[in-house]
């Protein structure tokens, strides 16, 4: 009698695919997070970037034509080169918490929990969480402040520039030319007692014409814009942390320390 062996043959279980993998990957990224920090870099960079450059634009400006005594403008050489040292340590530090509320979006993502199973969040996770959002809110409020008041120098240069177009087309303003002037003192740049503190007539619509005012009342609108970026980036990680810290504190299973 013939005897016939048969091998049984036990396949490894079969690993996920590469799109299941990228599958899982996508779904576990906390996308208003990355928005809000992709958002918040370009809006900082924006506003750093550019109303450093102005701020330098700005005094030569101040120095060339509305001023030439030193003392006159002195204080205002100071003022904007400690602004230009505040915004040195504004980039660095939103750039820093930006990355940091990217990683605790990670961490705290609802869609995290869905790709590892369950887990049980620690105090330390939640007090984080708290933390994260106190400070974002706190942010938020003294950005809406810089927010404001990055709009002055742009409400200064507009403002020069349209009396600038009234010299140039005389026949849109029944005022005469040379009562059409630009005073720095009006807008707190310079002391009342500058000389001569303001341009007038033919003189103004050559400085508006020069490529150095037209690059820094750019520059000044391009911060604006960093400066609005910036305030709906945060905004966003405003409701994001606010959102995590709800997931951690209400769907969360179990505390531990």
């Amino acid at each position: 009698m013939a005897t016939y062996c048969t091998s049984l043959t036990v396949s490894p279980p079969s690993s996920p695919g590469l799109l299941e993998c990228c599958a899982r990957c996508l779904v576990g990224a906390p996308f208003a997070s990355l928005v809000a920090t992709g958002l918040c870099f370009f809006g900082v960079a924006l506003f750093c970037g550019c109303g450093h450059e102005a701020l330098t634009g700005t005094e030569k400006l101040i120095e060339t034509y509305f001023s030439k005594n030193y003392q006159d403008y002195e204080y205002l050489i100071n003022v904007i080169h400690a602004f230009q040292y505040v915004i040195y340590g504004t980039a660095s530090f939103f750039f820093l918490y930006g990355a940091l509320l990217l990683a605790e979006g990670f961490y705290t993502t609802g869609a995290v929990r869905q790709i590892f199973g369950d887990y049980k969040t620690t105090i330390c996770g939640k007090g984080l969480s708290a933390t994260f959002v106190g400070i974002t809110y706190a942010l938020t409020i003294v950005w809406l402040l810089v927010f404001a008041c990055s709009a002055v120098p742009v409400y200064i240069y507009f403002n020069t520039w349209t009396t600038c177009q009234s010299i140039a087309f005389p026949s849109k303003t029944s005022a005469s030319i040379g009562s059409l002037c630009a005073d720095a003192r009006m807008y707190g740049v310079l002391p009342w007692n500058a000389f001569p503190g303001k341009v007038c007539g033919s003189n103004l619509l050559s400085i508006c014409k020069t490529a150095e005012f037209q690059m820094t009342f750019h520059l000044f609108i391009a911060a604006f814009v960093g400066a609005a970026a910036t305030l709906v980036s945060l905004l966003t990680f405003m409701i994001a942390a606010t959102y995590n810290f709800a997931v951690l504190k209400l769907m969360g299973r179990g505390t531990k320390f």
